[in-house]
């Protein structure tokens, strides 16, 4: 539980980004070490993007799996083209991206993601990019 713990604080840092802070949702399923993988941990969200909703410039010095639940969203990391994913689509963003684009595409219906990182344990979860 301690992961957990720690995850959310970094959720709440997080959602505090100009971006997030009015309306995306995040939320933490899972925290789990990796005992064949030393100093490393799995952590399980769903993000939800209001209509128009968006994420700022960012990284997360992890391997992040995106699997799309509801809606539609645009993403894309520096040096890539952008995609439109719709249900059951994915996107993979690695460790030394940077996650140019992250938005819903659609200006009158939510949409819902589930993200799984592979990451250094109680490393921060996103980190900003200028």
């Amino acid at each position: 539980m301690h992961g957990l713990k720690k995850f959310i604080l970094s959720t709440v840092a997080f959602a505090a980004l100009p971006a997030f802070a009015q309306e995306t949702q995040v939320t933490p399923l899972m925290t789990r070490v990796l005992p064949d993988f030393p100093g490393k941990e799995a952590l399980v969200i769903t993000v939800t993007y209001p209509p128009g909703g968006s994420d700022p410039v960012h990284r997360h010095n992890a391997d992040s799996f995106l699997y799309v639940l509801e809606g539609s969203v645009i993403m894309g990391v520096k040096g890539g083209k952008e995609v439109t994913l719709t249900p059951g689509q994915t996107f993979y963003e690695g460790p030394n991206d940077i996650h140019t684009v992250g938005r819903n595409a659609s200006k009158t219906e939510p949409a819902k993601f589930l993200v799984v990182l592979l990451k250094k344990k109680d490393a921060p979860v996103l980190i900003p990019v200028k």
